[in-house]
């Protein structure tokens, strides 16, 4: 077991807030299909690459959409131009609306005339995801600004056309927080490396909190440290494998019950990968693991979209348990009921098509996560109550 010290705790912080936007209806099977798009649009990037000061912390607020996804306030350009951006630790692009876009629906669009630090760039860029939906632009440069802290000349990627599916949205574009070697415009920095290499924070990490709406929803990003407010007891720290850009961890096991002890719980299955990512709603295991998990709760595999039906009351549920780094981390039983569909119950883990699992929101909002780009690491600890 490898129990770390705390992070270098908030000392003067710049708060960025999650919000709950009321109106969103919960749906598990486009949180399965928007995943799925995701990551066969990365893994085809993958294909691609294989080929070829005291005040140093900005802390930001989060939007909790319904428990669907969380977005916070970026600002960019000089004056700051407020976006709302999902904060994407699955991803490493930086992209938004923009002016430029005639067709973007009623999002806010960063205007770069209004902008003067903006610098015009003539690099396309596209993203195309598996569902059919795409975003595409050009690649300029202007100063960001994310819960204070100040990053000049970040790459920015401007959206001139957006498919139907995102005009639908409440957020303006995401914000990456993966490595830069994931990043879909080879050569660009993401903004927390730029941080790092601009001396904008002096502890190369950012912590995340995603409160959950049974409890008012909200929560925070931290740069530059993390807020001991929110977890309890010391962190445990966890190696990742980030050779494809991602926030990859090894599972050493994963087991049903109440004992802190994996031992003592029911076995479900052995080591696996799994990618940490604030970008995804849900848990998504693997088929084979998701069989064992689905039967130990009786839940029943719904065709074709991946999500389970479960039973509805989570108090009879036995806590879903996850050993990283030596401790044990888990999703309590009602947090395994993700939403009510008519008579029946929606379970917060789903499959994927994909030989790795996904630590999404739904373990997230449980556990409380550093991200170290440094060692690099991850360091979770529980939430507080």
């Amino acid at each position: 077991m490898v129990i770390a010290a705390p992070a270098k705790p908030i000392e003067e912080v710049h708060i960025i807030p999650l919000t709950r936007n009321v109106h969103f209806k919960k749906n598990a099977a486009n949180a399965v299909s928007k995943v799925r798009s995701k990551y066969m649009s990365f893994l085809d990037q993958i294909k691609a690459i294989d080929l070829q000061q005291s005040d140093d912390k900005g802390s930001v607020n989060m939007t909790n959409e319904d428990d669907i996804e969380y977005y916070g306030t970026v600002k960019v350009g000089t004056p700051g131009q407020a976006l709302k951006l999902i904060f994407d630790t699955g991803s490493s692009d930086l992209w938004f609306s923009s002016s430029l876009c005639l067709l973007c629906g009623s999002h806010t669009k960063y205007n770069p005339l209004k902008s003067s630090t903006y610098s015009a760039g003539i690099t396309p860029w596209k993203i195309q995801y598996g569902d059919g939906s795409s975003a595409q632009g050009i690649v300029a440069k202007d100063t960001v600004e994310i819960g204070g802290l100040v990053v000049k000349k970040q790459a920015i990627q401007l959206a001139v056309h957006e498919s139907a599916s995102f005009l639908k949205g409440v957020t303006d574009g995401i914000l990456g927080l993966g490595f830069s070697n994931l990043a879909s415009v080879k050569g660009t920095i993401t903004p927390v490396d730029n941080m790092i290499k601009q001396k904008v924070i002096k502890n190369p990490i950012f912590s995340v909190y995603l409160g959950k709406k049974s409890l008012g929803g909200g929560g925070e990003y931290v740069f530059g440290g993390s807020n001991p407010a929110h977890y309890q007891g010391n962190l445990t720290s966890v190696p990742i494998d980030n050779s494809k850009g991602f926030w990859n961890v090894k599972v050493a096991s994963l087991s049903a019950g109440t004992s802190s002890s994996s031992k003592s719980n029911t076995s479900l299955f052995g080591q696996f990968d799994a990618i940490v990512d604030t970008g995804t709603t849900l848990l998504i295991l693997q088929k084979d693991i998701a069989k064992y998990v689905a039967k130990h709760y009786n839940a029943k595999e719904n065709v074709n979209d991946g999500t389970f039906t479960i039973d509805c009351d989570g108090s009879k549920l036995d806590p879903l348990q996850f050993s990283l780094g030596g401790s044990v981390f888990q999703i309590p039983g009602k947090d395994l009921v993700y939403a009510k569909d008519g008579n029946k119950c929606i379970a917060s883990f789903a499959t994927g098509d994909f030989q790795f699992s996904i630590l999404g929101d739904a373990f997230i909002r449980n556990n409380y996560v550093v991200f170290d780009m440094e060692v690099p690491q991850v360091q979770l600890a529980p939430i507080k109550p």
